[in-house]
């Protein structure tokens, strides 16, 4: 056993979305019903137990019967199923995950659907996260807190070098092993290196204690991304609380973006220097001050664990409230090296040192002061019955401190406020209540516990539990003449999302005003709804006809009216004089927004052809050889017959191209 896991718990770390900071995953009461518990999907996989719940899939511990091996079976919810979007991330992060062979991230085996369902079935991890690990202890001395980045740094490193970044580092997603190995989970917001994420199109990624500023301010995330929630975690092992805290998750982002995260040995008094550099540099505010990536941050943590001594890192936070970490069992990690060309070399397991044995009880000395290991008969007998009164004693201490205390938190889960305050109540603990929104759950049911269903909890301790209020809803506002770029503001402030621009006229609204929304104000709408959005393109004006005229004359006319003016470079022969407008768009009549711009060609005057000579020619004879000098034909038929005899105008003059020709038949 590792001497970091509380009890097993989930592991496979379900997806969530970060509209809010998501649940902590823990073992789920596996009595409730459930129908997949029993079958066998694609024929394969037969689902044992259910063991954690997340916002976007259910994790059941199942059974390969083709390779005969346990597995984790992600379910995604048949809810979430039908959503594309949805169905996208998940294969994602099966892809993603299958990309990274190594032995510090949890290996997914296979993706697939069986009818309604969509699953991934990945490695089983048999422990506890680390998030069980700092509830149960409060704070980690500084050789267990580097024993668990070490590895999840290599884990990083891995998929950095593999172009991926994880984006969503967090407790819950860092799994401790019976056996002490420490493994990466839930690649579900996995995205590449050079990858960026829209913070206002659906929700922001990533937990809201582990975002980076770039992240929450522009929706940019790369390798350094993920170190600044790796400084985050490592502050929060060592002093045993997030270094920002606010009542709601903007005060948590706005710290992130104003703030440093504090040195945590304004917390843990001596704690070495080393480490609060260590905190700062993997977890400064602007990217270019961290390492370039997990691989470089795990070279120098490995320095900074070089350089301190041994007191220095199995020192004892003030903030611990569990088992002292070292000395009670070894941790073994599997740490692949960096080496100078960067790749990632095979790795190597390391293990925690053992505290020197106690000293048992010697021989005890003859006369001549040799040990001959025999003891006189009454006092052999007294030691006995006193070891054995002390071994009671102690294993019933030990019993009492690791078991005997803790009670296993009942199942509130989808019951009332007030059934699961008696539920509570009656098993002797102490109810604390915090209310959320919830698109899942019904208003006034609890939708998670702190602890988990199913974790450990002290006697007589507290279990927080959050009620759904139902769904986030939001009113639209009234943002008639607001201009177009503050009313997106205003429906993101309130949680909705500006949807489609749709631009008309409007005598009364100034342009680029909002001259009303869809729905309505004052309608109610859930978080994240969009709003259509109508915006005026300010009074309609009708475009005067200015061809003919010439080009100051046209420039001077449209402008007075209200509209911009461009003249192409272009010259064209027409009937206009040379020099004056020959052609205009939009045309004349047409409306316009006032502002926008009439283009205008200019004339090079009339194309001026000579007319040939078609007299004597038969009708269709004359037609033809008008006709291909450019000319349209007029027939005039005075007495029977097909002969021309006249042509205006007479042959040889010239005449504007496309011009009409009448000519004389007899």
């Amino acid at each position: 056993m590792s001497p970091f896991c509380c009890e097993p718990s989930a592991h496979g770390g379900a997806s969530m979305t970060a509209r809010r900071p998501p649940r902590r995953l823990g073992r789920v009461d596996t009595t409730l019903s459930d129908p997949l518990i029993g079958q066998v999907l694609d024929g394969r996989y037969r689902v044992d137990a259910r063991i954690a719940v997340g916002g976007m899939a259910t994790v059941y511990r199942a059974t390969d019967m083709r390779l005969e091996r346990v597995c984790a079976l992600k379910v995604m919810h048949p809810g979430l199923a039908v959503d594309h979007v949805f169905v996208a991330r998940f294969i994602r992060e099966a892809r993603s995950a299958a990309r990274l062979a190594h032995h510090n991230v949890v290996g997914v085996f296979d993706q697939g659907t069986d009818g309604g369902h969509v699953y991934l079935a990945m490695e089983y991890v048999d422990g506890c996260t680390l998030r069980d690990v700092l509830r149960e202890r409060g704070a980690l001395q500084p050789r267990a807190a580097l024993d668990v980045l070490e590895p999840a740094l290599a884990a990083l490193g891995a998929a950095h070098r593999a172009g991926l970044v994880h984006r969503d580092v967090k407790p819950e997603n860092v799994l401790i092993g019976d056996d002490g190995r420490v493994k990466v989970a839930d690649f579900g917001l996995v995205g590449a290196v050079d990858g960026q994420t829209s913070t206002h199109t659906d929700s922001l990624l990533g937990t809201v204690s582990y975002l980076a500023p770039e992240q929450i301010e522009h929706g940019v995330s790369d390798t350094r991304t993920d170190l600044y929630a790796c400084g985050v975690m490592l502050y929060e092992m060592l002093a045993g609380a997030k270094p920002h805290a606010g009542g709601t998750p903007a005060q948590v982002l706005y710290q992130h973006l104003q703030t440093d995260v504090p040195a945590p040995s304004a917390r843990v008094p001596g704690l070495a220097p080393q480490l609060d550099a260590l905190v700062a540099r993997a977890a400064a505010r602007e990217p270019d001050r961290r390492p370039a990536d997990a691989v470089a941050l795990l070279a120098e943590v490995r320095d900074v664990r070089a350089a301190l001594t041994d007191g220095q890192l199995d020192a004892v936070p003030p903030q611990a409230t569990g088992p002292a970490e070292a000395g009670t069992e070894n941790l073994t990690t599997v740490l692949p090296r960096p080496v100078d060309d960067g790749r990632l070399p095979p790795p190597v397991e390391r293990t925690a040192r053992f505290p020197a044995p106690l000293p048992g009880a010697a021989d005890e000395p003859h006369a001549d002061g040799h040990g001959t290991g025999r003891r006189r008969g009454p006092r052999r007998s007294m030691l006995l019955v006193t070891g054995a009164v002390l071994a009671v004693l102690l294993g019933g201490g030990v019993w009492y401190i690791n078991a005997g205390q803790f009670l296993r938190t009942p199942s509130v889960l989808s019951l009332t406020e007030g059934k699961a305050r008696a539920k509570l109540r009656e098993a002797g603990l102490e109810v604390r209540v915090r209310r959320d929104h919830s698109l899942t759950v019904g208003r006034g049911l609890v939708m998670e516990s702190d602890p988990s269903p199913g974790e450990r909890v002290r006697r007589n301790g507290s279990v927080t539990v959050v009620v759904s209020r139902g769904p986030e809803v939001a009113k639209v506002p009234d943002l008639a003449g607001t201009p177009l770029a503050e009313a997106r503001r205003e429906l993101k402030k309130l949680g909705l999302e500006p949807g489609l621009v749709t631009r008309r006229f409007d005598e009364e609204t100034p342009l680029g005003a909002v001259t009303g929304t869809e729905p309505a104000a004052g309608t109610e709408k859930h978080s994240g709804s969009a709003v259509r959005l109508t915006v005026s393109k300010g009074r309609e004006i009708e475009v005067p006809d200015v061809t003919g005229q010439d080009v100051p004359s046209a420039r001077e006319n449209l402008r007075e009216a209200g509209l911009d003016v461009r003249v192409t470079g272009e010259r064209v022969f027409s009937e206009q004089a040379k020099g004056t407008v020959a052609a205009q768009s939009p045309e004349a009549g047409a409306g316009r927004a006032e502002g926008e711009t009439v283009t205008l060609t200019v004339s090079k005057g009339p194309d001026l052809v000579a007319v040939p000579d078609v007299e004597d020619m038969s009708r269709d004879e004359a037609r033809t050889a008008l006709e291909k000098s450019g000319f349209t034909v007029r027939i005039r038929r005075v007495f029977l017959g097909d002969t021309v005899f006249n042509q205006t105008p007479d042959p040889g003059e010239k005449a504007p191209r496309g011009s009409e020709i009448t000519l004389w038949v007899r």
